[in-house]
């Protein structure tokens, strides 16, 4: 039988030696700056944070990992509220310094992005032998580019995931499969977030279409299925240890939560989702995706096959079971790099096929790169802006409230809320999870405001702390008694969280 290869003898020859580090005097200061102006916009704006309640819970996790060694959001109950319990795990070290906890979680956003870019440039360069350019364009574009530095400051996984993902293809690029490691590491994926189980499919289709012999196959298949399982049946039986059941608690909770979105058209899911990377310099890329997805067809590249197929599979599961595109479309930013990775091997491509033609379509590429140089850089500072904003509704929101609830409060009080993150952390009290993460059993009645209304009478829960849009009818049992006044949240088309006294019936 033939072997079919991903690349030319030609590409092997003149990439064999190359080094993933061989671009990082490049890279890495690049991805220090871009986080770095980031981070300084936000705190200009308003002050430092995150953008998102969530990152608040694995820092809440972490911290009482370090301090206490429990697995819990609230001290004493042990629960499956973490998604990403390695990303938790690599957040401990920054509790060895007091106060040092959100410098280390940026410092991993800017290492998971740097090293994203570098595994990229160095996929593209053995795909295309004749980029002979010496500066790291595929990685600087990657580093700095607004939806991944977003990620990188966000205070979550999603930087982290999106840079296994790219090393899983990398290594899928190799001349020699290290077929048990590539295993392990794709079980690892699922340590970071459940969705990672979907890179099994270019796992298992590049082994399968490589030109080795069956028998050959089936041996490196069970070898990478060893290393799989090896790391993922002890992340089942970990999730099951602390909820009764196999996945962690959000993975449900966010389902149901936001089920109410599969009324949507699936044309119109389709297309606000597939677009998410499209906002920004994507856009000008998608001419080169498709062409690319054409050259890679042609020439049998097994590798850039299987990349363009896990990232329209992987968009299409969360327009069939999760349709949200708010927080920048957030849960699909780790795939964006395989579409801005495979966007840029085609424009290139396509650009050096016809180096040779006329004039006037040399103008028309210079004119192509100069574009995308400039929508890359408006919407960096576009990103900019919006991760400040972000940033400032929570700590003006979110943060606010929790410090208040956490001076004002009686400790024994029990509290009620939809976003618990940032009340856990800054606060000691006993909560009710409205979202479902720490408190499963909300999760078959997450919007139903009746259910939800009897169950706190239940439990006996004394405050309600929420936006008002959220709960409309939960409120009308309250007495408002704290309210935020920053106007952050309004000028974003929300309204302030407000504390209230909850009335049982």
């Amino acid at each position: 039988m033939t072997q079919t290869t991903f690349y030319t003898q030609k590409d092997l020859d003149t990439k064999k030696s190359s080094s993933v580090f061989q671009f990082a005097p490049w890279v890495f200061p690049i991805g220090f700056l871009a986080v770095g102006i980031y981070i300084v916009v936000s705190y200009q704006t308003f002050r430092l944070g995150f953008p998102l309640d969530d990152a608040w819970i694995h820092q809440t996790y972490a911290r009482n990992f370090f301090f206490y060694g429990q697995w819990s959001f609230i001290l004493g109950q042990s629960s499956a509220g973490s998604t990403a319990p390695l990303w938790t795990l690599l957040l401990v070290p920054g509790y060895l310094i007091q106060g040092a906890y959100y410098w280390w979680t940026i410092l991993l956003g800017i290492l998971s992005i740097s090293i994203l870019a570098l595994l990229a440039e160095n996929i593209f360069r053995r795909q295309n032998a004749n980029f002979k350019i010496g500066v790291p364009l595929i990685g600087i574009f990657l580093v700095a580019e607004w939806h991944l530095v977003w990620a990188a400051g966000s205070g979550m996984e999603t930087a982290f995931f999106a840079m296994m993902i790219m090393l899983i293809f990398y290594l899928l690029s190799l001349q020699n499969l290290n077929h048990f490691l590539i295993g392990l590491l794709t079980g690892l994926l699922i340590w970071i977030r459940p969705d990672g189980i979907t890179l099994l499919g270019p796992v298992i289709f590049v082994q399968t279409l490589i030109g080795k012999p069956r028998k050959e196959i089936f041996k490196n298949l069970a070898t990478t299925m060893i290393g799989f399982l090896i790391v993922f049946l002890p992340y089942l039986a970990f999730n099951y240890s602390l909820s009764g059941r196999l996945l962690p608690n959000t993975f449900f909770a966010k389902q149901a939560e936001y089920a109410v979105l599969l009324q949507t058209p699936l044309f119109r899911r389709f297309f606000s989702l597939f677009f998410l990377p499209m906002i920004g310099a994507g856009v000008i890329l998608l001419p080169g995706f498709l062409w690319g997805i054409w050259k890679m067809i042609q020439k049998k590249n097994w590798l850039l096959i299987s990349a363009a197929l896990w990232w329209a599979g992987y968009t299409m599961l969360y327009v069939l079971r999760l349709p949200v595109i708010y927080q920048h479309g957030r849960y699909l930013i780790p795939a964006m790099p395989i579409f801005f990775l495979l966007g840029l091997y085609g424009t290139i491509d396509f650009f050096q096929s016809f180096s040779g033609a006329s004039r006037y379509l040399r103008v028309f590429g210079k004119t192509a790169v100069i574009s995308l140089g400039l929508v890359w850089l408006i919407f960096f500072g576009m990103g900019a802006n919006a991760y400040a904003v972000d940033v400032a509704i929570i700590e003006s929101e979110m943060v606010d409230a929790a410090k208040w609830v956490s001076d004002n409060l009686d400790q024994s009080a029990l509290i009620a809320a939809h976003d618990i993150g940032a009340l856990g952390y800054f606060g000691k009290h006993d909560l009710i999870d409205l979202a479902g993460l720490v408190n499963p059993e909300v999760i078959p009645f997450i919007r139903k405001e009746d259910q939800i209304a009897r169950y706190m009478d239940e439990k006996k829960v004394e405050y309600l702390v929420t936006f008002p849009e959220w709960y409309p009818e939960l409120i009308k049992r309250g007495t408002l008694i704290y309210q935020t006044e920053n106007h952050f949240s309004s000028n974003a088309g929300g309204q302030n969280i407000g504390v209230y006294i909850w009335k049982s019936n």
